[in-house]
């Protein structure tokens, strides 16, 4: 699936990734290929990813790699999932 992870200052992560996970209102939750269609807000808390989809130039600090995955910190957000599309609108 495809995933790209927008902040206000830019769009910081796009390209294929094996899964991701997100803090959703009522707890985290993951998706995987062929997940059905979601939109949801996002609290505070991690993001993560399995995958190695591109890191915009500069932004590298906003991740952390722990057991194979990608960690980036968010204040919340928003999240839609469609057509194995994840697009992560993140504070």
């Amino acid at each position: 699936m495809y995933l790209e992870i927008v902040t206000p200052e830019a769009s910081i992560v796009s390209g294929e990734v094996e899964s991701v996970t997100v803090p959703g209102t009522n707890g985290s939750f993951q998706m995987l290929n062929n997940h059905a269609a979601v939109v949801s807000l996002l609290v505070e808390g991690t993001v993560m990813f399995k995958g190695n989809p591109t890191i915009a130039k500069g932004y590298e600090n906003k991740f952390t790699q722990k057991e194979g995955q990608w960690l980036m910190q968010i204040n919340g957000g928003t999240l839609e999932m469609n057509n194995n599309k994840v697009i992560v609108l993140a504070d």
